[in-house]
């Protein structure tokens, strides 16, 4: 059995995409997922099943989601081993007096090289600052989230990807949940 995090961009925020997660337990449960587990109503979802192949894991959970809640919604399906490279490869928890308020992590459809980050075009968004780490972008805001052009929407559109931002909070909470999984 493998625990798969199932990242879900773009529900229950400002009233669109609305769908409760007891409801969207049951709808995953039906279709074979087991130890369905949310975190907070924005679309964090662990499960555990037979399939190995992450891609094939989100293909059924978008489209459980299209037939029963009547949403088109993006996934974007992690490992533990994911979250555990957050904390070992962000270079910006090294920086002296880290604001982790200020920190997110953008997790990606697909790898990304280290070349990638021209693709940002980072002059665009100063003084906001990222740092690529394969299928993540590790973030550092300057003032915060909602201050910014530099959202999964500038990261989509100059990447062609498919991208969903959690804070580091939340990266911290979610790891502590799939250490307490296994």
């Amino acid at each position: 059995m493998i625990t798969h995090l199932v990242l879900l961009r773009g529900i229950n925020v400002s009233g669109h995409n609305m769908m409760k997660m007891d409801a969207l337990k049951r709808a995953l449960e039906k279709i074979g997922f087991l130890n369905v587990q949310t975190y907070i109503q924005t679309g964090n979802v662990f499960v555990d099943t037979e399939e190995e192949h992450a891609p094939t894991v989100g293909f059924k959970i978008k489209q459980e989601i299209f037939k029963t809640f009547g949403h088109e919604v993006p996934t974007v399906v992690i490992g533990k081993s994911d979250l555990e490279a957050c904390f070992k490869n962000n270079q910006f928890l090294n920086e002296n007096e880290v604001d982790t308020k200020k920190l997110y992590v953008a997790f990606i459809s697909k790898e990304l090289f280290e070349g990638s980050i021209n693709d940002l075009k980072m002059s665009m968004v100063k003084p906001d600052a990222a740092q690529i780490d394969g299928p993540r972008i590790f973030i550092k805001y300057a003032v915060g989230a909602g201050k910014t052009k530099f959202d999964q929407k500038y990261i989509e559109k100059k990447l062609s990807v498919t991208a969903t931002i959690r804070n580091w909070n939340t990266i911290t909470k979610l790891l502590e949940m799939y250490n307490e999984r296994t």
